[in-house]
């Protein structure tokens, strides 16, 4: 599976704290699920994906310029604004509480929205973004309004969304979410590390293009379950 996704451009230019980096932007959202059914060796592993994600992008300088980083987690919801890739730190997960996962997704959606007229505001270019939705379980609130903003900003090219579910995940649901061109994924066993450096993979490959460039992504191979 090859897939090339087509990014926005914004008019080029530099204020306030983009002044030093008047980079390009390649905001990536990491939508994490930390419900106490993550507890034990899940968020364990989690927690070593994202340290792999962080020591993958150190390797590349352009993409420590132009990836950019937010998360949101939800158990109990937390949301952490976007920090470029040089200063972004992975947190240490802990496991608790329930799946509020369309709330989760609302959030992530608003950090792109507040994100993208920042951008545009300080006339710097960016990417579309990326919002990365990882999950084991069922959402444990309404997430029917989420599932239809994400597949209307799908169709009007606002960013990608990708969902990944861990062993126990409802992948139907996870189905009814996802945009119908790219079905929800299944973590092989819990090969955190393994997405996570496709993942950051991905970033590069972004990064190293020209906005407005189709970028062809690799398949998720040696991690998803495909089919």
């Amino acid at each position: 599976m090859t897939e090339s996704i087509n990014f926005e451009q914004v008019p080029f230019g530099g204020a306030s704290d983009f002044v030093n980096n008047p980079e390009p932007r390649c905001p990536c959202v990491l939508v994490l699920d930390v419900s106490y059914s993550m507890n034990g060796q899940p968020i364990s592993e989690l927690n070593d994906g994202l340290r792999t994600f962080r020591q993958e992008l150190d390797s590349d300088d352009l993409a420590l310029k132009r990836v950019e980083i937010a998360q949101v987690l939800f158990g109990p919801i937390q949301t952490n604004d976007f920090e470029g890739a040089a200063n972004w730190r992975p947190p240490h997960l802990t496991a608790q509480g329930d799946t509020p996962m369309g709330q989760a997704i609302n959030e992530a959606l608003e950090l792109v929205r507040a994100r993208k007229d920042e951008y545009r505001r300080n006339g710097i270019s960016y990417y579309r973004p990326w919002i990365f939705l990882i999950t084991d379980g069922s959402p444990t609130d309404a997430w029917q309004t989420a599932a239809q903003r994400v597949h209307q900003g799908e169709a009007n090219k606002e960013f990608s969304f990708f969902a990944v579910g861990v062993q126990g995940a409802d992948m139907n649901t996870l189905t009814k979410i996802s945009p119908p061109e790219r079905s929800p994924l299944a973590l092989k066993g819990l090969a955190f590390r393994e997405l996570f450096r496709w993942l950051s993979e991905s970033m590069k490959s972004v990064s190293r293009s020209q906005p407005g460039d189709a970028v062809p992504i690799p398949p998720p191979t040696g991690w998803a379950v495909i089919g």
